[in-house]
């Protein structure tokens, strides 16, 4: 496989065996259904972020050089395949100019290049869709991806995009209710209930959902917020998102301190964590990052590759940093 003229290999991707076992949450009220507990053998995964769309090639090669990517990446072993949910390039990659394709069309397109990589927008700020057309995307996702879809969902920061484009950009404490509502409709539109959704922000006198996803997609909610999102994480998440730094078990155990008082168990949630899959230092300094984290908790690991489109950053991982990983 070749994406910008160079060669992709791909090797099956490590997975780090941990402990697991305990019984299913079940759900405490009509707004949330059930979760589902883990496999008995839990496992730590990889997944990979596309961040940037602009490369050398421009837009005319990038579909082409996408749809590369995404083969390579699902055959090498990575669980999940993840892009941006942004309308404008965010300041930590570069200027609002470079190139940013919106997120439900691209995961579709890198549907049909893929056949088993979860697909998942990190993270869908809640001013960008209305609840019910978002909650339609991606069960639509799902339906023509086979079942692996995953919604992403937070309270969003990017004010610039939002502006530029006239999109309504509420007070982050607004956003943090329109959060709440969202997460409720998703799992009120996911269980298939059509009983009208009155809320302080969203009205849905008919949440019908059809076709409903073939299984209900996973909802990660995307922060760290020990207040506000950890506690919403507890209450209505099946995975979290955090950044892959220092802090991981402490943000961690606030979590777990939020499944106590919310009664859930803390176990059915997915710990996911961002860091950038540097190789500048060679694998093994990678493998070396990686190792904590999975010690202090995080069962997944998202993150971007520096130069993906010059065609060897998916086969350096698969080469030199997966069979490391896996005598850890």
């Amino acid at each position: 496989m070749r994406v910008g003229g160079e060669s992709l290999r791909v090797r099956p991707l490590y997975r780090l065996i941990i402990a697991a076992g305990v019984p299913d949450h079940s759900a405490r009220d009509n707004n949330v259904t059930a979760r589902t507990k883990p496999d008995a053998e839990a496992l730590v995964k990889l997944g990979l972020q596309i961040p940037d769309y602009t490369q050398t090639g421009g837009p005319a090669a990038l579909g082409a050089d996408l749809a590369a990517v995404a083969r390579a990446a699902d055959d090498a072993g990575f669980d999940i395949l993840a892009v941006m949910d942004h309308l404008f390039q965010i300041p930590a990659v570069g200027p609002p100019e470079r190139d940013m394709l919106e997120a439900y069309t691209t995961l579709s397109f890198l549907a049909g290049h893929t056949s088993r990589v979860r697909l998942l927008a990190l993270i869908s700020g809640v001013s960008l869709r209305h609840p019910g057309v978002l909650i339609k995307q991606v069960s639509t996702m799902d339906v023509l991806s086979g079942g692996r879809a995953i919604l992403g969902i937070g309270a969003g920061w990017y004010e610039e995009e939002a502006v530029a484009l006239g999109v309504p950009f509420p007070p982050v404490a607004v956003r943090f209710e329109q959060l709440e509502e969202q997460l409720q409709i998703a799992h009120r539109m996911f269980s298939g209930s059509e009983e009208p959704f009155i809320g302080k922000h969203y009205r849905l006198e008919r949440p019908l959902n059809h076709p409903a996803p073939l299984r209900r997609p996973p909802i990660m909610v995307g922060g760290s917020g020990e207040k506000k999102t950890l506690r919403l994480v507890a209450r209505y998440g099946d995975a979290c998102n955090l950044f892959g730094g220092p802090d991981v078990a402490r943000k961690l155990d606030v979590l777990r301190q939020h499944c106590v008082a919310e009664t859930r168990d803390y176990d059915t949630i997915e710990k996911t964590g961002l860091l950038p899959f540097d190789l500048s230092d060679g694998p093994n300094a990678l493998v070396d990052q990686l190792g904590p984290l999975a010690e202090a908790g995080l069962t997944t690991v998202i993150g971007f590759v520096p130069d993906l489109w010059r065609g060897t950053a998916v086969d350096t991982m698969a080469r030199d940093v997966i069979p490391q990983v896996a005598s850890l």
